[in-house]
C-alpha cells in the first residue's frame, strides 16, 4: 500500500546514488518522488510546494528518519558562489567511511596525506601544488605503496569524483563535497589548524581576511558581501573595510595567498611555520647573504619565464568546470600569519 512516507524512501534512494546535489536538483528530486507516489495512488495526501518552510520541514523529516543510522542530509554553501549544496553525510569520523566505497586502504591513506598538506599549507593558502601532492607518496613516516604515476592517476580520480578541486595553476584544494562529507573527520583531526568564518562559523578555505595584524576575522566571499552591505568595518577590530572584495584592503584566504617557496618543504602538525623560519634568518652571515642574493636573482629570472608560460596556458584553457579560483580577486601582500 502506497503511503506519504514513501516519498522519503524514494528521495533517500535518489540522494544516496548521487553524492553532492545543488539545492535546485534536490528540490527537483523531491518533486519527482511526490509525482511517483501520486501516480501510484492519487488519494495519498502529499503535494509539492515552493514554500521554503515546507522544504525545510521535509529535510527535517528526512534527518529524523536517519538519526539512528548516524547519517544526516546536510547542506553547505559553496565557498565561492554561496549556492547551497546538499549531501548525505556519515556523522562517524573514524575511518573516512565516505571514501571506503570508492577507494582501498592505500588510496585512502594517500588521500588523507594530501588533505593534511592542504589543511596545514602555509599562509592560510589551503592548497598544494601537484609536485607537493605527489611528494606525499614517499615523504611521510610510512611510505605509501604507490608509484608517482599511480598517485597522479589517483589525484585525477579524486578530482573527477569531486573529492578535490584542481585549479588552472595545478593546485589542489578541498572541494564542497569534502567539506560536507568529511567535516567530522576534518574537525576532529585538525581542530587547531582549521579556521572558521566570523559570520557563519563554518570552515573557511577560500575567502578573505582582515588586513590588520593579529586580527582573527575571516570570511567566505558570500558572507563578506552580505555583511558589508550593512557594516563598514571589521567585526573583530573595527578597521575600515573596502566596499568590494576585489578592492585593496583585504587579504586572500586560499590559493591566492600562496607565496613563492611555500611548497618547498613538507608541513607536519606542530612544525614551525613560515614566520618562524623567517625569524631564524634575520641575521645571516656574509656568505649566506651573498648566496641568497644569487638564488633570488636566479629565482627572479625563472619566475619571469614561469609567468609567461602560465599566461600562455591560461589563455588557451577555456574550460571552467573546476577552475573557479580564476574568478577570485587578485592576491595582495599578506600580513604575518601562520
Amino acid at each position: 500500500m502506497v503511503q506519504a512516507g514513501d516519498v522519503r524512501k524514494l528521495f533517500l534512494q535518489a540522494v544516496f546514488s548521487r553524492g553532492v546535489l545543488s539545492e535546485n536538483l534536490a528540490k527537483v528530486l523531491w518533486k519527482k518522488c511526490i509525482e511517483a507516489v501520486k501516480a501510484a495512488d492519487e488519494d495519498v495526501e502529499v503535494s509539492y510546494s515552493n514554500d521554503p518552510e515546507i522544504w525545510d520541514e521535509f529535510i527535517e523529516s528526512i534527518n529524523i528518519s536517519l538519526n539512528d543510522l548516524d547519517f544526516e542530509f546536510k547542506s553547505i554553501q559553496d565557498e565561492l558562489d554561496g549556492k547551497k549544496l546538499f549531501a548525505m553525510v556519515n556523522r562517524k569520523d573514524d575511518e573516512l567511511a565516505q571514501l571506503a566505497t570508492d577507494y582501498n586502504g592505500v588510496e585512502i591513506t594517500y588521500f588523507k596525506a594530501v588533505v593534511e598538506q592542504i589543511i596545514l599549507a602555509r599562509n592560510e593558502s589551503f592548497s598544494v601544488s601537484s609536485l607537493a601532492a605527489l611528494r606525499e607518496v614517499s615523504a611521510g613516516k610510512e611510505k605509501i605503496n604507490l608509484t608517482k604515476s599511480q598517485a597522479e592517476i589517483l589525484l585525477g580520480s579524486f578530482v573527477a569524483n569531486s573529492w578535490l578541486l584542481r585549479s588552472k595553476r595545478g593546485r589542489y584544494s578541498l572541494s564542497p563535497r569534502s567539506l560536507l562529507e568529511l567535516l567530522p573527520y576534518i574537525k576532529s583531526t585538525y581542530t587547531d589548524d582549521i579556521i572558521e568564518c566570523t559570520i557563519c562559523h563554518e570552515i573557511v578555505t577560500k575567502g578573505i581576511a582582515c588586513k590588520r595584524d593579529n586580527c582573527k576575522a575571516r570570511m567566505h566571499y558570500h558572507c563578506f558581501e552580505t555583511y558589508r552591505r550593512r557594516h563598514p568595518t571589521c567585526p573583530a577590530c573595527s578597521l575600515n573595510w573596502p566596499q568590494n572584495v576585489t578592492d585593496n584592503g583585504l587579504l586572500p584566504v586560499g590559493e591566492l595567498a600562496i607565496r613563492d617557496g611555500d611548497d618547498g618543504s613538507r608541513q607536519t602538525r606542530g612544525s614551525p611555520d613560515s614566520d618562524s623560519d623567517e625569524e631564524m634568518e634575520d641575521e645571516p652571515s656574509h656568505t649566506q647573504t651573498k648566496s641568497r642574493q644569487t638564488q633570488r636573482s636566479q629565482a627572479a629570472k625563472k619566475t619571469g619565464k614561469s609567468r609567461t608560460v602560465d599566461s600562455e596556458e591560461e589563455s588557451e584553457d577555456k574550460d571552467g568546470t573546476d577552475e573557479k579560483a580564476e574568478d577570485l580577486p587578485p592576491p595582495k601582500q599578506r600580513n604575518t600569519r601562520r
